[in-house]
């Protein structure tokens, strides 16, 4: 599991949005908002993917 800090999550919308676009997508992954964080299930391909898909919508994603 690779865990990304996405600094832009700010409310229970972002969630919704960054959990809809990676389910989508076929990423299986955790959001959690308190710490601002996506856990990934995968290899550095997928988490590469993850990285693309949340920058498509407007977040910027860092590896932890």
């Amino acid at each position: 599991m690779t865990k990304l800090h996405v600094k832009e999550m700010s409310c229970n919308h972002c969630v919704a949005r960054i959990d809809k676009v990676l389910s989508d997508a076929g990423i299986a992954h955790t959001v959690t908002l308190e710490d601002k964080s996506v856990t990934i299930e995968g290899d550095e391909a997928v988490v590469q993917k993850s990285i693309e898909e949340l920058d498509d919508i407007g977040f910027t994603a860092e590896v932890e």
